[in-house]
């Protein structure tokens, strides 16, 4: 069985829209503007990359990596490994043809059918409404969360306002820095 992982930029108070500069939102950029950069802060990005197998993430999130992450340097790791979408209205023809092998599922039964193939972990970035669906539906095994100490209010969240039983978390790791950006990683106890 695959594990998924998801992994975010997220402010204090649950906010994990646009943290890259992503227009639209009004305080886009906010990873970069308003917290000091410590290189040591963000070793786990380029250790998802290692240790990823496969990345997973919503239509919105593709439509806004796939012009610009194949080119990139600091994603050269992912431009090699599949890529999953997840959406019902994504066609085919709309895949970009310079970023490796992608396959679009339509459902959250198909998410589970994959995680029960053989291979590595599963990366899921961006993409917070996916995010939630699949947190709601019991399919996420960990949360790699870089916690900036921002307060963001509005914006979107990665974690769903729905009513459900309480879903008990294990910390496996964590680190605070200078700056206040807290790492923390935490398994599904299932």
């Amino acid at each position: 069985m695959r594990t998924l992982i998801s992994t975010a930029f997220i402010s204090l108070d649950g906010v994990v829209e646009a943290p890259g500069g992503e227009p639209g939102y009004r305080n886009s950029g906010w990873t970069f503007k308003h917290v000091e950069f410590l290189p040591e802060a963000f070793e786990i990005k380029g250790r998802e990359q290692q240790e990823a197998t496969a990345m997973m993430m919503g239509r919105t999130s593709y439509e806004a990596f796939s012009p610009v992450w194949p080119d990139m340097e600091d994603f050269a790791d992912y431009k090699v490994m599949p890529k999953y979408v997840v959406s019902t209205t994504l066609a085919e023809e709309n895949l970009v043809s310079n970023w490796g092998e992608t396959v679009i599922l339509r459902s959250l039964d198909e998410v589970a059918a994959l995680k029960e193939t053989e291979g590595g972990p599963i990366i899921i970035h961006g993409s917070a409404t996916l995010n939630q669906a699949l947190s709601d539906a019991g399919l996420i095994d960990r949360y790699h969360l870089l916690v900036f100490p921002l307060l963001l209010g509005a914006g979107k969240r990665l974690f769903s306002a729905t009513d459900k039983d309480t879903q008990k978390l294990r910390l496996v790791e964590h680190e605070a820095y200078p700056n206040g950006l807290q790492k923390n990683v935490f398994d599904v106890v299932r």
